[in-house]
């Protein structure tokens, strides 16, 4: 018997699927390849399918792991897998990248790999020069993959777990060269695991990948430290769970359908000299605001890192401009110090004959 949190689940990844579905047009990419058979990947080929984006027969998977690519064929009747990526990517007019970000230098080399046997007609692989590569990848810039591929029409998105029950968030970036009509493909494969948002400028990915993208970790462990206190009180595990489960799945149903500030709704629930205050005074005793702000900027510094940028951002930290300008005003006060400093004189001839005298007579 499915469990409450199970039959939620499935109402919100059919919706999803549902409203997905009714958007689709009658044009569509020819074939997607996926490289890396993942999780996040799956999470994008089941709906891709099932909405109809996208037959089986039209997508293509590669992965090291030939378990998962064993897995996902038992799932999707017709779905190609391949055994290297240049076969993976022949032909395909939308590659998306979801594989760890260390491995993508191996993978930038088979994507040469293919370019150069598609000069060879009896290699059998065709890399499409045309193809639309879509990136799902952490931290990386759109800059690493026109590089590191040649390839000039990238996508960069960070999506998030619950894509992976159709109710994701996911926020995309592209390059120039995608035109119009790419755009509302990318964005119809986007939208059907969840609502996707576009972002003209690509320094909000990562922004966004320290509020969405990793949010869901900072619920998980307000979940589970919520369930944890109701077990300490006498709940059992399942009844502390489906307590906690409904009331933040509840709360953020309410905040989004009232539109109301979240200030607003907070106050609404709590009453002078009451539980909740007793509560909320607690939390902001134990700074959980500041925790919960500093804990998305240091996410936001990491992503910026892995990326290559200058992490020296945020509260307390000062810009690359404003570091250089107090480094040169701390030697300017230095060089100022020892200008207006008196020399210290060199000692006197008596004085270093006394001290020859008073070595020799400590002999």
């Amino acid at each position: 018997m499915a469990t409450a949190s199970q039959s939620q689940a499935h109402w919100f990844s059919a919706a999803s699927m549902s409203d997905s579905a009714k958007g689709s047009g009658g044009d569509s990419f020819e074939k997607i390849c996926f490289i890396g058979a993942g999780k996040m990947a799956e999470s994008m080929i089941t709906p891709i399918i099932k909405t109809g984006i996208m037959p089986a027969d039209r997508v293509s998977i590669y992965d090291v792991s030939n378990k998962t690519m064993d897995r996902i064929r038992k799932q999707h009747e017709g779905i190609q897998t391949s055994t290297s990526i240049p076969d993976a990517i022949s032909d395909a007019d939308l590659i998306v990248l979801a594989v760890k970000p260390q491995n993508l230098p191996a993978v930038y080399d088979d994507i040469h790999r293919a370019r150069k046997m598609t000069a060879d007609a009896s290699s059998g692989v065709h890399l499409n020069e045309d193809a639309t590569l879509l990136s799902v990848i952490a931290g990386k810039p759109i800059s690493s993959y026109v590089n590191g591929t040649g390839l000039k029409k990238i996508a960069r998105s960070m999506p998030n777990t619950p894509a992976q029950i159709g109710r994701g968030m996911t926020v995309w970036s592209c390059t120039g060269a995608v035109d119009t009509d790419e755009k509302v493909l990318l964005k119809e494969v986007l939208s059907s695991f969840g609502k996707e948002i576009f972002v003209e400028d690509e320094s909000f990915i990562d922004m966004s990948t320290s509020i969405s993208g990793s949010g869901p970790a900072y619920i998980f462990l307000l979940m589970e430290a919520m369930i944890d206190a109701g077990v300490h009180m006498g709940f059992s595990r399942d009844t502390a769970s489906t307590l906690v489960h409904h009331t933040l799945l509840g709360s953020t149903l309410y905040a989004m359908e009232t539109g109301e500030h979240p200030a607003v709704l907070r106050n609404s629930v709590t009453s002078p000299a009451g539980t909740t205050a007793s509560a909320i005074y607690e939390l902001e005793n134990g700074k959980f605001r500041t925790v919960i702000k500093d804990a998305i900027w240091a996410c936001y510094r990491r992503s910026l890192e892995m990326g290559g940028h200058n992490s020296n951002v945020g509260p307390g930290r000062p810009t690359a401009e404003a570091g250089v300008g107090a480094l040169q005003d701390s030697m300017q006060e230095a060089l100022e110090m020892v200008k207006h400093s008196v020399p210290a004189e060199p000692p006197s001839q008596e004085m270093v004959l006394d001290n020859d005298k008073e070595s020799g007579s400590a002999k």
